[in-house]
C-alpha cells in the first residue's frame, strides 16, 4: 500500500508542535508495512529533526521565503478567521501544490491520496485525484471547516473536494455534522481520532517532581494543567472563571497553562482582574519533547473546549491520558470519544465554569478515585488510541478503497 499524504503542518525542527499527529500517523503506517510519502509546502523554518521513516517532498510557492505564510499554525487568527497574508498566498499554494502532487503521483503511483484539512489539501487532493485517477481520503481536523464556510466560493470548493473523496474522517461529532452539511456522504464517513504513542508519552515521576519544584508547587498543591493554543474555541476563559470557585473549596489549587496564542493577553488580564493571578502560571510554548514533564507534574488535565467554532479532539487529552492523568472536559470537540464520564474522567457541559469548578473539586476530594480515573485512561489509550490501532483502521479503509477502485477500473 502506497500512501501519498498531503498536509500543510508537519514538525520542522526538534520540539516543533506543528502537525505532530501527521508525523506520528505516517510513521505508524510505515511500521505496518505501508510506503508513505508526505507532500507539504516549504517553510523557512524547515530543519529535518531526524531521519524520517517516510519520504518528504516540499514544494515552493512563494519567493522570497518570507512570503510563505500558509500553514505551520500561522494561517488562522485566533482560529476564528484566516490571516490576510495566508489568504493572499493561498492561490499560489494551491497551484504549486497541485502541480507538485500531480508530478509525484505520476512518478510514484500511489494507491491512495490522504489529505489532512479539507482546505487547502483536500482541494489539492481532489485535483490530483481527478487528473491521475488515484482515490482520495480527506481527514478534517477542524479549522478547515471554518474556512470552508467563509462564503459561497469556499463552500463550493469544499463540496467539490468532499464529492471527490472516497472517505471522509473527522475526530468529533460536531465536525462530522458540519462536513455532512457541506456535502460529505454519510456512507463514506468514519470518526477516527488522532492518537498517541504510549511508549513515548508516559508518566515520568522524577521529571514531574522536578517540574513541580520549578513551578513552585508544594506537594500539597492541587495542580490543574491546561495545554493548547490560547484561542477562543479551547474555552480557557471558562477555566479562568472557574478558578475562584475552585479556590473556595480547594485553597491549594493552582492552574498551570501551557501554550500561547492570540487570546493569551486577554486571559492574563482576566486572571489579574479576578484577583487570582498568583494562582495561575502562564508557561508559554513548551517544546514537544519537554511536555511530558508537565503532565507528570499535574494532578489533572482540564480541556474546557467550546463550540466557537466546532473543533476536533485536542491531542493534549490523549497525551494526558497516556501519562495517567484524569481528564475534566466539556462534552464537545471530540472529548466524549475518549473520555468516559466517571471511568477515566469527568464530563461537563460547555461554558459552565461552575460545573467545571465542581468537577475539579470532586477530583481533589477523593484522591483514590482520581488515581483510578488516571489509570483507566492509560489503559484505554493502550487498548484503543495508540497509533498502531488507528493506523490499522486507516489502512483497512485504504485497502478496501484501493481494491474497489481497481475492480471498477
Amino acid at each position: 500500500m502506497k500512501v501519498l499524504v498531503l498536509t500543510h503542518n508537519l514538525p520542522r525542527f526538534p520540539g516543533d508542535f506543528s502537525g505532530t499527529f501527521i508525523d506520528a500517523l505516517a510513521t505508524a503506517m510505515v511500521r505496518q508495512g505501508a510506503e508513505v510519502r508526505v507532500l507539504a509546502p516549504h517553510d523557512v523554518d524547515y530543519v529535518s529533526p531526524r531521519e524520517l521513516p517516510y519520504g518528504l517532498d516540499l514544494y515552493r510557492y512563494a519567493w522570497p521565503a518570507t512570503y510563505e505564510t500558509v500553514g505551520y499554525m500561522r494561517s488562522m487568527e485566533a482560529d476564528l478567521r484566516p490571516r490576510r497574508a495566508s489568504l493572499l498566498a493561498t492561490p499560489a499554494s494551491l497551484a504549486f501544490g497541485t502541480a507538485a502532487g500531480v508530478r509525484l503521483a505520476r512518478q510514484w503511483e500511489p494507491d491512495i491520496i490522504h489529505a489532512h484539512w479539507l482546505l487547502p489539501n483536500g482541494l489539492i487532493g481532489a485535483a490530483i485525484s481527478r487528473i491521475t485517477g488515484v482515490p482520495l481520503v480527506a481527514s478534517l481536523p477542524g479549522s478547515d471547516l471554518l474556512v470552508a464556510r467563509l462564503n459561497a466560493a469556499t463552500r463550493g470548493l469544499a463540496r467539490y473536494a468532499l464529492g471527490r473523496s472516497h472517505l471522509v474522517t473527522a475526530n468529533s461529532h460536531e465536525l462530522r455534522d458540519v462536513a455532512l452539511s457541506l456535502g460529505a456522504a454519510e456512507d463514506r464517513f468514519d470518526l477516527i481520532v488522532y492518537g498517541v504513542d504510549p511508549d513515548e508519552v508516559k508518566a515520568d515521576p522524577l521529571a514531574g517532581e522536578a517540574k513541580r519544584r520549578e513551578l513552585g508547587l508544594s506537594p500539597s498543591d492541587f495542580a490543574v494543567l491546561a495545554v493548547g493554543r490560547m484561542v477562543p474555541k479551547k474555552g480557557f476563559r471558562y477555566l479562568i472563571q472557574a478558578l475562584p470557585q475552585l479556590l473556595t473549596r480547594v485553597p491549594t489549587a493552582r492552574l498551570v497553562m501551557v501554550g500561547d496564542g492570540d487570546e493569551r493577553a486577554n486571559l492574563e488580564r482576566m486572571a489579574s482582574a479576578m484577583g487570582i493571578r498568583r494562582s495561575v502560571e502562564f508557561v508559554g510554548t513548551v517544546p514537544r519533547d519537554e511536555i511530558v514533564a508537565y503532565y507528570s507534574a499535574a494532578d489533572a488535565l482540564a480541556m474546557p473546549s467550546v463550540t466557537e467554532p466546532e473543533d476536533g479532539l485536542n491531542v493534549c487529552v490523549l497525551d494526558a491520558m497516556a501519562c495517567g492523568l484524569p481528564i475534566v472536559a466539556s462534552t464537545v470537540a471530540g472529548n466524549p470519544l475518549v473520555v468516559e464520564d466517571g471511568v477515566n474522567g469527568l464530563l461537563v457541559p460547555e461554558r459552565r465554569a461552575d460545573l467545571l469548578a465542581d468537577a475539579l473539586a470532586r477530583l481533589h476530594s477523593d484522591r483514590r478515585h482520581l488515581r483510578a480515573l488516571g489509570q483507566a485512561g492509560r489503559r484505554r489509550v493502550e487498548a484503543e488510541f495508540a497509533w498502531p490501532h488507528l493506523a490499522a483502521r486507516y489502512l483497512d479503509h485504504f485497502e478496501r478503497i484501493a481494491g474497489n477502485h481497481a475492480t471498477a477500473d
